[in-house]
């Protein structure tokens, strides 16, 4: 048993500790890449094996058989609570092709996975899809290619909130959303503002709060000016409030925000914050504009979640910096079952 144990910090011990290594200081200074959330699962798969070998011989395969199997219980699940997620969505907000996501990306795997069970009962003889056998081997695979890529970014999205941080900000930028009735904040919007509340106070209110957001052709006020009076009727002092009132979207929010930092002298530690499943294409846009940040994700409502996350994927996935790599990616996944298909 202890050379058993001895054997596996010896082979997996580095393997283990070189993956995690990896994984934190990629997550700590580029935050902003999605090759982080690959090095993730990765992370925890190899976690997974190095658990297993404290566990004996049969113990340890025990304990993978055991994972495997909750993988597989996931992976059946997964659609059955996006579906019902997504009904959930649409009878709490308005019918939007934003809000039927998670409705559709349950659909999309639903198939995948009868496409998958269809073709394993097809290898056992248990159903005649001789002639079509491939064309379900290929639904199954696109399935699962695009769930990993999915699953990937959930798990590093919901990594990168319990990261701990050092509080010792300059500037906290928070980002704005719609205002209720065209002049409230919204339940959203204020869990943006309560975090960065949150910050402020464990900073001893050293950092100067950036309300950036503007104002929409259905509002009486901007975004900026709500959150402002949002932030001083819960104790902020006015002078330690920088609005941005010029920006319609992330991309602007970030660079009229890095304007009126560099405008100023003294510290630029600068924090952002929004809701969390916003944060890490946050960080990718303020890379871009030259912002050095730390993202630091607000609660949101469980129901809202997937759909928002799901919406967040795809605006990442359509970047041609990951679009290109991902399909290409796929080709070379699915690409025996395409030979045989055309042959």
């Amino acid at each position: 048993m202890i050379s058993g144990i001895m054997d596996n910090v010896r082979t997996v011990g580095p393997v283990f500790a070189a993956v995690w290594l990896l994984t934190l200081l990629c997550t700590v200074f580029r935050p902003q890449r999605y090759l982080n959330s690959i090095l993730l699962m990765l992370s925890l798969m190899v976690s997974a094996v190095f658990a297993a070998g404290f566990l004996g011989r049969d113990a340890g395969a025990v304990f993978l058989l055991v994972c495997f199997l909750l993988v597989m219980l996931a992976l059946f699940l997964v659609p059955v609570l996006l579906i019902l997620n997504g009904v959930q969505m649409l009878r709490k907000e308005s019918l939007c092709p934003a809000h039927v996501l998670s409705l559709g990306l349950g659909i999309f795997v639903a198939i995948g996975k009868i496409a998958t069970v269809v073709f394993v009962l097809g290898l056992s003889g248990y159903a005649d899809i001789a002639a079509a056998s491939l064309w379900f081997l290929l639904v199954a695979m696109t399935v699962f290619y695009f769930s990993c890529l999915v699953l990937s970014f959930v798990l590093y999205s919901v990594f990168m909130q319990i990261m701990p941080h050092r509080m010792n900000f300059d500037y906290v930028i928070i980002h704005g959303c719609g205002l209720s009735g065209g002049e409230r904040v919204t339940k959203l919007l204020s869990n943006r503002l309560d975090r960065a509340i949150g910050i402020w106070r464990k900073c001893g209110g050293r950092p100067f709060l950036i309300p950036s957001g503007g104002q929409g052709s259905d509002e009486k006020l901007s975004e900026a000016e709500a959150m402002k009076r949002y932030l001083i009727d819960h104790g902020i002092p006015e002078e330690k409030i920088l609005p941005e009132d010029a920006s319609a979207t992330t991309r602007e929010n970030l660079l009229n925000s890095k304007v009126i930092i560099d405008a100023r002298g003294g510290g630029k530690k600068t924090a952002l914050v929004s809701s969390n499943y916003h944060v890490f294409r946050c960080l990718r846009i303020a890379r871009k504009a030259g912002l050095k940040c730390t993202g630091i994700g607000a609660d949101v409502a469980l129901y809202f979640w997937p759909s928002a996350l799901i919406r967040e994927f795809i605006a990442v996935f359509t970047e041609k910096g990951f679009l290109i790599p991902a399909l290409l990616g796929y080709l070379a996944f699915v690409g025996p079952v395409l030979i045989g298909l055309i042959g």
